[in-house]
């Protein structure tokens, strides 16, 4: 274990001296990087997909969650997604060095603000082998080296993926250290990293609330962390029904097992009796199963081909990843606001309404990172967000909230010109 801690160390201060360069590095060198990654992505996709494949059969035979091994799997077809996000982040702006806030003083002091990278990003994650791209080049387009550190049931993907990173940041010219990856699996190797906060700027965890509790509480530098994502659509009174149909479908079916696919329905009593029977009979044709509270079980109970299940306290605020939902009818827009304020996790909460003051209302006491009227909560990402990509989805409010891309991955310092001035 000993040589472990000391590989370790030995990355992080690579890490670190290479950060100190990629700060003052070229945007073109930058973007040369990911094009690089891009296009290896597709040159080398039989060898990263021979390695996933390791990985998922090892998992499935392990006994993994479906959730888990929907996240673990690479495909052609998601390669394919990955590349192009990498080249969409190659083409936003560089965030590097931009001046902001300039404005001079009466004494004539010149004061402006100018953006940073932060230093050495450490990402902590699980089983999504596309986390090791996506926290990658947002790292290098942003000047930041980083430190990945991924779970053993994806360690071939990720070390696969890794080596495609290093290869192709250090044939554009990035300097070597910018890109370490932590191939020993040991979780104590955790424990060490979260001591590191003299290598280590910021630590991102990714991955299930057990190893997200470890490291907020745990960690001696900071964290920005997304927590569990509970992500409720309210159907209000006003709502178009059509629109509420298509909206709950989209959100619990079209990806269920990711943190801001819906998992609790709520919908106005006023609404109830038309909306829920369409909502569910379009549920159903995805086996979609529905855990109801008395109201809703007494509507739908009638239609024996659904799903029913009579919704526990534990259905309430519960993040399911999988073709489950909690489903619950209010008397109003305030006992919808108070259930989302008590069972929300403040990642992605949506409206469907017509009402311009419901709307209104939603959008300001709502307290969650993302905030929806008459959308799908699964719009909650990076690369939807024109983000190209991100680092993850924080819940948190400092030092920054929702989607993380790559001016998230930066600070600023003060920039002060005088001409001789002296404090008097």
């Amino acid at each position: 274990m000993k040589s472990a801690i000391e590989e370790l160390e030995t990355k992080a201060r690579a890490a670190k001296a290479a950060s100190r360069r990629m700060a003052y590095l070229s945007a073109e060198v930058k973007n040369k990087a990911l094009h690089n990654i891009s296009d290896d992505l597709l040159a080398k996709k039989n060898e990263i997909l021979a390695a996933n494949k390791i990985d998922y059969h090892e998992a499935h035979t392990s006994g993994m969650s479906a959730a888990m091994l929907d996240r673990l799997m690479l495909s052609p077809e998601r390669l394919d997604a990955i590349a192009r996000d990498v080249l969409a982040v190659a083409a936003l702006p560089d965030p590097v060095g931009e001046v902001f806030d300039m404005r001079t003083l009466p004494n004539g002091l010149q004061l402006s603000r100018k953006r940073v990278p932060l230093g050495v990003i450490g990402a902590i994650y699980e089983s999504r082998p596309n986390v090791t791209i996506d926290i990658s080049v947002l790292c290098l387009k942003s000047g930041n080296a980083i430190i990945l550190r991924g779970g053993k049931e994806a360690i071939c993907s990720n070390s696969a993926l890794a080596r495609v990173v290093q290869d192709a940041a250090i044939r554009a010219g990035v300097p070597d250290g910018a890109v370490q990856f932590i191939e020993n699996t040991d979780r104590a190797l955790v424990n060490q990293m979260l001591k590191m906060r003299h290598f280590i700027d910021l630590v991102v965890p990714r991955g299930g609330a057990g190893l997200i509790k470890l490291i907020t509480e745990n960690a001696t530098m900071p964290v920005v962390s997304g927590g569990v994502g509970v992500c409720h659509t309210y159907v209000d009174r006003s709502a178009d029904v059509n629109n509420a149909v298509a909206i709950a479908f989209n959100a619990k079916v079209q990806r269920p097992t990711v943190c801001n696919a819906l998992d609790t329905l709520l919908v106005h009593a006023d609404i109830a009796e038309r909306c829920l029977p369409l909502v569910a009979a379009e549920w159903a044709k995805a086996g979609v199963e529905m855990h109801c509270d008395e109201r809703a079980m007494a509507i739908l109970k009638p239609n024996s081909s659904l799903k029913l299940t009579p919704a526990t306290d534990d259905d309430w605020g519960k993040e399911f990843l999988s073709l489950v939902a909690a489903v619950k009818v209010v008397d109003s827009l305030d006992e919808a606001l108070e259930h989302i304020e008590r069972y929300g996790s403040g990642h992605s909460e949506a409206i469907i309404t017509e009402e311009y003051e419901a709307k209104m209302r939603f959008l300001d006491e709502v307290d969650a990172a993302c905030v929806y009227v008459n959308a799908s909560t699964r719009f909650t990402d990076g690369g939807q967000f024109g983000l190209g990509a991100e680092v993850g989805t924080s819940t948190q409010k400092f030092h920054a909230r929702g989607p993380l891309g790559v001016k998230e991955l930066t600070s600023y310092k003060w920039i002060i010109v005088g001409s001789g001035q002296i404090r008097p």
